[in-house]
């Protein structure tokens, strides 16, 4: 089956002129948000940011076979880990639309490796309204003044967010999030940052608006100390 969610950056497309350029429908910018920064504790990634722990693009992802809804794992959770209803302003569990596999990436050859099995499915396609508002998922942690997340990567369609200060997704919660129209002012702060050196990064607010949803499903992929995990995990994530 072909992903519904497109890894892929590069699209090409036949113009005919006149044509009128702006923001996609349902990626127009969120009223009334605003968003600060905060210190990176240690050393920057540095330049560039375009690498395989920060886009998932570069990694890619296959459509796989797998429970299309939550699924129960034993053992404990951790009562601060984020939790992805609130991804969505009635915290609602979403329709699981499909279900991905991400790659690995070999750091030897830095190359795509063979697709993660460690668990059945490493990025969930959930079900939204094209348009609709997206909210950091909230969670325990305070990474400063307040703070939840740092913005470690962002381009037009896709966010990475790292719950921790540090500028890396070496220890602690990672969320990537695809086919999302990241909000226009965040956006613009990132790249401002990033261009800077990233010594700051836009930081958010458990609930904060980050975004809107680009289509019908967004793509989301949480880490736990750099491990992609299986975002359907009940006890963990919802």
């Amino acid at each position: 089956a072909s992903p519904a969610i497109a890894p892929s950056e590069t699209v090409t497309h036949h113009v005919f002129l006149p044509l009128v350029v702006g923001q996609p429908t349902g990626c127009e910018p969120i009223p009334g948000v605003s968003y600060g920064t905060l210190d990176v504790d240690g050393p920057p990634a540095g330049q560039p940011a375009e690498n395989p722990d920060l886009n998932l693009a570069l990694r890619d992802y296959e459509v796989t076979d797998a429970t299309l809804g939550l699924v129960d794992y034993g053992g404990s959770s951790d009562s601060n880990a984020p939790r992805l209803y609130t991804l969505f302003a009635d915290q609602r569990v979403p329709a699981f639309i499909t279900v991905y596999q991400v790659y690995d990436w070999d750091w030897d050859c830095d190359c795509r490796g063979n697709l993660l099995t460690n668990f059945a499915v490493t990025l969930a396609g959930m079900g939204v309204a094209p348009g609709e508002v997206l909210h950091l998922p909230d969670s325990g942690s305070n990474i400063g003044k307040g703070y939840e997340a740092l913005v470690l990567y962002a381009t037009e369609e896709r966010i990475t967010l790292k719950y921790t200060p540090e500028d890396n997704v070496v220890f602690g919660y990672t969320i990537h999030i695809e086919n999302v129209c990241v909000e226009p002012s965040l956006l613009a702060l990132y790249r401002a940052w990033n261009g800077a050196g990233r010594g700051r990064l836009p930081a958010l607010r458990g609930g904060q608006p980050f975004g809107r949803a680009r289509g019908d499903e967004i793509g989301v992929a949480i880490r736990d100390t750099g491990t992609f995990m299986d975002p359907r995990s009940r006890k963990d994530w919802w």
